[in-house]
């Protein structure tokens, strides 16, 4: 028997460091390859090395860990394999940004030096987010930590790369691009984050040629107007087929352009006649292509009118706007402005209004790609959970653009291609070929820019696992069991693992997509810097314990539904924690008095029996909601299982046998409450390591040294009592019911009452060997069962339970003549405050007068008062009924 008890509190600041050190110096988290048990495998979202633990990572890093800790005490090989994200627009920001404090920019320093600093700055923050994960608790391989550029990874971007451009699935060409002036590169179309905006349509007259006809066209940005190389009109549209092959002006640039007809126009949105951009917008863009129109760049890299932008060169993008609406006003051709609300795309990091430009860019031709990742979720090979958002992945794959991979950057993974300087060769090689593949020249230089972020991202499920070699890692846990993701970047990167799986393995990448929600304020708001209403994840940790926070973030939580975060459920947490402590304490403690260390079964009576029942259907529920990802659902069984039915019940319910003057009763007792606690905490312990873990180490005879490598509970069919869970609930029905009279007439536990039962014949031993029960959790003073109502007093207070009638004397629960006292004491208190309050609000100076606050208050106030007095005369009316 461990000499040490449970500490008198639980105190999680001197239990999980050291917890957790433990776990880490005996390698409990390190999974090795075993060809005879199965593998259970998640790879986590690399959190950006330029990011700190939030509430989005705490959520999703608990789920995660919530079925690795499961899979691992079910007997599976677990790997739960970490790493971080280069992220390459974010990190190249954080670095410019420290540049631009030492009065430097990137160009200062060149290339070589730039990247020199970004890898500095990589090794002094990148680590950051990983201790973190560490506070919550997370039982991640950290033998196998990968980074997005460390060089397996690397290596396996440059083979993907040379693998798809070789089979053409990669190409390079002058296509409409999202464009960011801030970042000052390009993005791809899931890394614009539309917004609704205020904005204006502006209707503009483009004079006919040789006509004193003019077609009227409306825009939400004139300044790219300076660039139109047509107007096009819906080829049916009554209005304006006699324009069709004439000629417009194009005011202020006073070019020519053709008017053409397509099907792409809108007739009822605007004027139906649309100003065609080809280098500003992307479905100008593909108009352009159909009819051969040239492109007219007029904003540059910065957003800034370049030279073809004539007078306006030089002006911003939004100021050349305002100063071409007042030009055309000037003109006479800006025939009305009207206000619009439409959606806005935005850099999905700095926020920027992004710039559609033509732009010479890599592409991924993605048709080819998403077939087969389209036809993986219909068939079921991966699952959705929940199912609804396949809808969501169907419709973008479905209606998929080839994707834009390259960023003028200089942090990432550099694209490898290498072009000839002397006839122009570009060759897409593993690594800087000697010489031109063409020309033989040695004149070679590499391209530029780096890969998309997204582009090594869609390789983590097998990047990490050693692809492209044939790793043992690689052949045991590809494919991965389960991904765990928000919602929000389903498109980022869910689909890109699913089509690069299938492309370079031959087989999807993971089985299952557990899809949750987004952690939100108390009041439904996202939660975001500029709102200041983000919680550090890390100051809960250390107000109230990892286990606090993670019992927070999963009860409650469904699948693919945000929550809410309050404070107050943290603190109810925190209660849990101290009562599940408590509860072993005691335990401990009846152990230690007693001397026993490994107490025998003995002869169980009808509470051991239903606790053990009720523990064995827990099990059951428990690992079945698990299966089915029902996370919130399963915990909170077991929350109301540990505090409702073993907490408040069972032990309440052992202690007469615990105190009793019969060892083997006692033995008993601590047999089941011993049994009961070392299997309940097991399956707490995925959701709440650190104090199953620490109660673990205190108990005596324990299964193993960790419960994190214990068994994970089964059901024992023989211990599940139907009987007993029935006899049980009978008697904790009528202990219920006894318990609600009591609060109902504000009788005190220290007044104690007689109990009268009446039931049948069938249940008459039930309550006779329950009546110390009555005695202990109904503050019954004695206990009488009877057959029928016979001798019962007329004015006893009663219940009526499935199985027994109840019985209370009246004088036994209230002095009548000092109660009666007391409620017309308060019911005169309560009519002296109502007349006040009446006063007030009868005073029209007061209501009109006084601030709408105030008003309101005393307005609660009152109606407060009317409840409060509506119970004391109905209170008085039944002591009125009682006392004749």
């Amino acid at each position: 028997m461990s000499e040490k008890l449970l500490d008198k509190t639980y105190d999680p600041s001197q239990v999980e460091d050291r917890i957790y050190r433990m776990w880490m110096e005996k390698g409990y988290f390190r999974a090795e390859v075993d060809w005879n048990r199965e593998p259970f495998c998640i790879v986590i979202p690399p959190p950006n090395i330029t990011g700190e633990l939030h509430m989005g990572h705490a959520l999703n890093n608990t789920l995660q860990d919530i079925l690795v800790r499961w899979r691992r005490m079910q007997g599976y090989v677990t790997l739960w394999l970490p790493g971080t994200d280069h992220a390459s627009i974010a990190t190249e920001v954080k670095i410019v940004e420290k540049l631009a404090e030492e009065g430097l920019t990137k160009n200062d320093l060149g290339r070589e030096e730039f990247l020199r600093r970004a890898w500095q700055w990589k090794e002094q923050y990148g680590g950051r987010i990983t201790q973190q994960l560490k506070k919550l608790g997370s039982s991640l391989d950290w033998s196998r930590e990968r980074f997005t550029m460390d060089e397996g990874c690397s290596r396996a971007v440059v083979e993907v790369f040379v693998r798809l451009y070789k089979k053409g699935l990669i190409y390079r060409g002058d296509r409409i691009i999202n464009w960011c002036p801030d970042c000052r590169t390009a993005l791809s179309d899931a890394e614009v984050e539309h917004e609704e905006e205020q904005g204006n349509l502006w209707y503009i007259r483009y004079p006919i040629k040789d006509s004193d006809e003019s077609i009227m066209v409306a825009t939400t940005r004139p300044e790219t107007m300076l660039g139109d190389t047509a107007v096009a009109v819906h080829p049916e549209d009554e209005r304006y087929r006699h324009l069709i092959g004439k000629t417009a002006i194009l005011p202020i640039m006073n070019r020519e352009i053709p008017i053409i007809a397509d099907e792409y126009v809108e007739r009822e949105f605007g004027t139906g006649a649309v100003k065609i951009t080809p280098a500003h917008d992307p479905n100008d863009f593909e108009v352009a292509l159909r009819h051969g129109l040239p492109w007219v760049c007029v904003i540059d890299e910065k957003g800034v009118m370049n030279h073809n932008a004539g007078k306006y060169q030089g002006m911003d993008r939004y100021e050349a706007r305002k100063a071409i609406a007042e030009e055309l006003k000037s003109l006479g051709l800006l025939e009305k402005t009207e206000s619009l609300k439409h959606n806005v795309g935005h850099c999905y990091r700095c926020g920027t209004v992004v710039e559609p430009i033509i732009s010479k860019q890599w592409f991924v031709k993605m048709k080819p790609l998403a077939e087969p990742a389209i036809k993986a979720v219909k068939e079921g090979k991966i699952k959705f959970v929940p199912e609804r958002f396949e809808k969501i992945y169907f419709n973008w794959m479905e209606n998929i653009k080839d994707w834009c991979i390259s960023r003028q950057l200089w942090w990432g993974h550099r694209i490898p291609a290498y072009y000839c300087q002397d006839c122009g060769e570009t060759m897409v090689e593993r690594s800087m070929p000697e010489r031109c593949s063409r020309c033989g020249s040695t004149n070679l230089k590499q391209d530029e820019d780096v890969l998309d972020t997204w582009f090594s991202s869609a390789l983590w499920p097998f990047s990490t696992l050693g692809w492209p070699d044939e790793t043992e890692d690689l052949k045991y846990f590809y494919p991965t069991s389960v991904l765990v993701t928000g919602y929000d970047i389903i498109f980022f990167w869910v689909a890109r693992m699913i089509f690069s799986g299938l492309e370079h393995m031959g087989e999807i990448p993971f089985r299952y997509v557990l899809i949750h929600g987004i952690v939100r304020d108390s009041e439904g708001r996202k939660m975001s810097k500029s709102l200041g209403n983000g919680i550090d994840p890390l100051k809960v940790i250390e107000k109230y314990g990892a286990d606090a926070l993670r019992l927070t973030l999963v009860t409650g939580n469904s699948p693919g539904n945000d929550m809410r975060f309050y404070w107050e459920r943290v603190e109810a947490n925190r209660n849990f924690c101290n009562k599940l402590w408590n509860a072993a304490r005691f335990i401990l403690m009846n152990m230690q008095n007693f001397g026993i260390d490994k107490p025998r079964k003995g002869k169980l009576e009808l509470p051991d029996r239903w606790i053990i029942s009720r523990y064995n259907r827990v099990v059951k529920e428990v690992t079945d909601n698990l299966e089915k990802f029902e996370l919130g659902i399963a915990v909170q069984k077991l929350y109301d299982f540990i505090w409702d039915e073993f907490c408040d019940w069972y032990i309440e319910l052992a202690k007469p046998g615990l105190y009793s003057q019969d060892p083997e009763l006692k033995e008993s007792k601590l047999y089941t409450l011993t049994y009961v606690l070392a299997s309940t905490l097991k399956l707490l312990h995925p959701f709440m390591p650190f104090i199953t873990e620490e109660i673990w180490q205190h108990l005596p005879n324990r299964e193993c040294d960790s419960i994190m490598i214990s068994s994970w509970p089964k059901v024992n069919e023989e211990e599940i009592d139907a009987e007993a869970e029935e006899q049980m609930d009978a008697v904790m029905d009528a202990i219920r019911s006894i318990r609600n009279i009591r609060a109902e007439m504000e009788v005190p536990p220290s007044r104690k009452a007689k109990v009268i039962l009446v039931v049948n014949d069938d249940w008459m031993d039930i309550f006779e060997n329950s009546t110390a029960y009555f005695e202990r959790l109904a503050w019954a003073s004695e206990v009488v069962l009877k057959r029928d109502k016979e001798g019962i007093p007329s004015n006893a207070v009663s219940a009526v339970t499935d199985k027994a009638q109840i019985f209370m004397p009246l004088e036994d629960l209230v002095d009548l003549e000092k109660e009666m006292e007391r409620l017309l004491k308060e019911k005169a208190n309560l009519e002296k405050e109502l007349a006040r309050v009446e006063g007030k609000l009868s005073n029209r100076n007061f209501v009109e007068k006084a601030p709408p606050a105030v008003v309101e208050e005393e307005r609660k106030k009152k109606a407060k008062y009317e409840d409060m007095m509506a119970k004391v005369l109905s209170r008085i009316e039944a002591l009125n009924s009682m006392r004749k």
